[in-house]
């Protein structure tokens, strides 16, 4: 009996060095503070499980309107390094986020991006939908990461170049999909406008009465203006994103239906576009490359004719 005793204090203390030694592990693992599910997706593209991810904005959540918790700022002045979007993308962030963080936005050229308006300077955010763009991000943040953890810089440069890789094929996927979408039937109705860095790339005319930003609240006006549109262009559906509120697109087909014409609302469960933000983690579409998948084929769906 003194024996079984011994054994099974001896098997305890060692799994509990073996726990505690994990614990410390993990404990020391590098913090990489993210803003959004984007750059949560990029991250462990690059680094894998060399460090550990603080996500602020949850997936489905609307970095336009997002203010940080007590939490999220935490984790950004604990983090060995924070990286955020920039261009205004987590407006109501920004303050800190310049303070404490690196825009993967950066090094951008002006000439590549898209102004909210022709008298604005304000800037369109959502780069990311013009692939070479997102590229662009991909090799700033493997830089910074490189930069912060030099260690790891091998893994990290093969990743990176892999990561890269697959956007491309990607690339080449979209453009084989929307071959079958002529220029005349390539209109996006969508809610706010977070599609036209897609539309320059791929010939696309995006028409959203909401705006550049989810704030935005649609007149009566825009309402009018985009049902006439509709209905003059023959536009045979028009698109739900998952971060909007779906009711300007069920005025829109009211509006519609109310002259004698149809067009179909496509959204819903697993059938709206992403815009700001991929789905959450082990959901179909919770990395870019599906997510951006998924948006195509949803278009080219609908749209054909």
């Amino acid at each position: 009996m003194k024996h079984i005793t011994q054994y099974f204090l001896t098997t305890l203390l060692l799994f509990t060095a073996i726990f505690n030694i994990k614990h410390i592990e993990a404990a020391e693992q590098p913090l990489v503070t993210v803003t959004t599910s984007f750059l949560e997706d990029i991250v462990t593209q690059i680094a894998e499980d060399t460090v550990e991810i603080a996500l602020i904005v949850p997936a489905g959540g609307d970095p336009h309107i997002y203010n940080a918790s007590a939490r999220d700022l935490q984790n950004i002045l604990e983090a060995d390094v924070v990286l955020y979007h920039g261009l205004h993308f987590e407006a109501q962030m920004a303050a800190i986020l310049v303070d404490y963080g690196f825009a993967v936005t950066r090094n951008f050229s002006k000439d590549d991006l898209i102004l909210v308006a022709a008298d604005s300077q304000d800037v369109d955010p959502h780069y990311w939908f013009n692939i070479e763009l997102y590229k662009q991000s991909v090799e700033e943040a493997r830089d910074i990461l490189i930069e912060t953890f030099p260690t790891q810089k091998d893994l990290y440069t093969t990743n990176a170049d892999n990561y890269l890789k697959q956007l491309d094929e990607l690339a080449k996927w979209i453009e084989e999909q929307l071959a079958v979408l002529p220029i005349e039937q390539r209109v996006l109705v969508t809610p706010h406008d977070a599609f036209e860095y897609f539309a320059r790339a791929h010939d696309f005319i995006v028409y959203a009465p909401q705006g550049i930003s989810t704030e935005s609240e649609v007149s009566n006006e825009q309402i009018i203006q985009t049902v006439q549109y509709i209905i003059d262009h023959q536009v045979p559906a028009i698109f739900l994103d998952t971060t909007s509120n779906p009711q300007a697109m069920e005025k829109l087909q009211e509006g519609v239906q109310q002259k004698n014409a149809e067009v179909q609302v496509v959204g819903g469960e697993g059938m709206a576009l992403f815009s700001d933000s991929l789905a959450s983690k082990g959901q179909a579409n919770d990395n870019y490359i599906d997510m951006y998948k998924h948006n195509i084929s949803l278009i080219v769906q609908h749209l054909v004719r």
